[in-house]
C-alpha cells in the first residue's frame, strides 16, 4: 500500500480535498478526475452505508486522488470495516482526549500497535503488501472541534499514529458559545483557530480545516495545509443556480 496523500503530507506540501455526502459513484469518479488529492467521504453527517461507500471508492481506483472517510463516531468495528473495503485512512470526528486519539490509533493498526481485526477484504485484493504497509500507510486524522479538544490539544497531539488533525469549525463554533454561522472576527473564535496552528507545528503534524470559497484562501494563508474546501451538495446547487439565473434572463431578454 503506497498512500499518495500521506506522502504530500509528510513532504510538507499543502492538499486540498473536498467533502462527497452524495452518495453515487459517478460522483467520485467525476472528482477524483478534477486535481483534488483527496475525496473526505462523509459517513458521520452523510446517509452513506459500507456497501455506498465501497462503490464510491472503486472509480477512485488509479486516478491519484486517495479516499478518506469520516466514520459515524471513533468506533473500532466501524473503522476497521472502512479501512477493510479501502479507504486510506479516516477523519475520525469528536476526539476530545488523549485516551480518544489512542483509541482511533488502535482501531486503524493491525497487532501490536492496534487491534484491528484481519479482514482486509477490498483493500487487499490487489496488493500483496497490504498487511506489511498498512500501519504505516492508514491516515489516521483527528477533528477537533469542542473546547475541551482545545484544552487538550497538546495531549491529542502527542499521541503517536495520530498524523494530522482537522478543525470543524461549525461545531467549534458552537461548543465555544457562538452558534452558527461561525463569528470568524470574534477574538477568542479566531485564537483557536490560531492554537490548533502552533500546537500542530509543535508537533510537527499537518492541520487543516472544513473551508468554503469564501475562507479556503485565508485557511491556507494561515498555515493549515490539510484542507477542504466546499461540498459536492454545494457545487450542485451553485453550478445549478449559475444556469438557472443565466437561463432565466436569457428568457427574459425575449420577453
Amino acid at each position: 500500500m503506497k498512500n499518495a496523500l500521506k506522502e504530500k503530507l509528510r513532504r510538507g506540501e499543502a492538499v486540498i480535498g473536498t467533502f462527497v455526502g452524495l452518495g453515487h459513484p459517478d460522483v467520485t469518479e467525476w472528482l477524483s478526475r478534477l486535481g483534488f488529492d483527496w475525496l473526505l467521504l462523509d459517513a458521520e453527517h452523510g446517509p452513506l452505508g459500507f456497501e455506498t461507500l465501497q462503490r464510491m471508492m472503486q472509480p477512485m481506483n488509479g486516478t491519484g486522488c486517495v479516499p478518506i472517510v469520516r466514520p459515524q463516531w471513533n468506533d473500532p468495528v466501524v473503522i476497521k470495516r472502512i479501512l477493510d473495503i479501502g479507504a486510506y485512512g479516516v477523519l475520525v470526528p469528536w476526539v476530545n482526549s488523549k485516551e480518544e486519539a489512542e483509541e482511533a490509533v488502535r482501531a486503524c493498526k493491525y497487532p501490536p500497535e492496534g487491534i484491528r481485526g484481519f479482514g482486509p477484504r477490498r483493500a487487499a485484493m490487489f496488493d500483496p503488501e497490504y498487511f506489511e504497509t498498512a500501519n504505516e500507510e492508514i491516515l489516521v486524522a483527528v477533528q477537533i472541534e469542542t473546547e475541551k479538544a482545545l484544552q487538550n490539544l497538546d495531549e491529542i497531539l502527542s499521541v503517536e499514529g495520530v498524523d494530522a488533525c482537522y478543525i470543524g469549525p461549525w461545531d467549534l463554533s458552537c461548543s465555544l458559545g457562538f452558534g452558527v454561522p461561525p463569528q470568524w472576527e470574534e477574538p477568542r473564535y479566531a485564537a483557536a483557530f490560531d492554537r490548533v496552528l502552533e500546537a500542530a507545528e509543535e508537533w510537527g503534524k499537518p492541520a487543516g480545516m472544513f473551508a468554503t470559497l469564501d475562507t479556503i484562501e485565508w485557511a491556507v494563508e494561515k498555515g493549515f495545509r490539510f484542507n477542504t474546501v466546499d461540498d459536492a451538495d454545494a457545487f450542485l446547487i451553485r453550478g445549478a443556480r449559475m444556469a438557472l439565473e443565466r437561463a432565466k434572463q436569457a428568457v427574459g431578454g425575449k420577453l
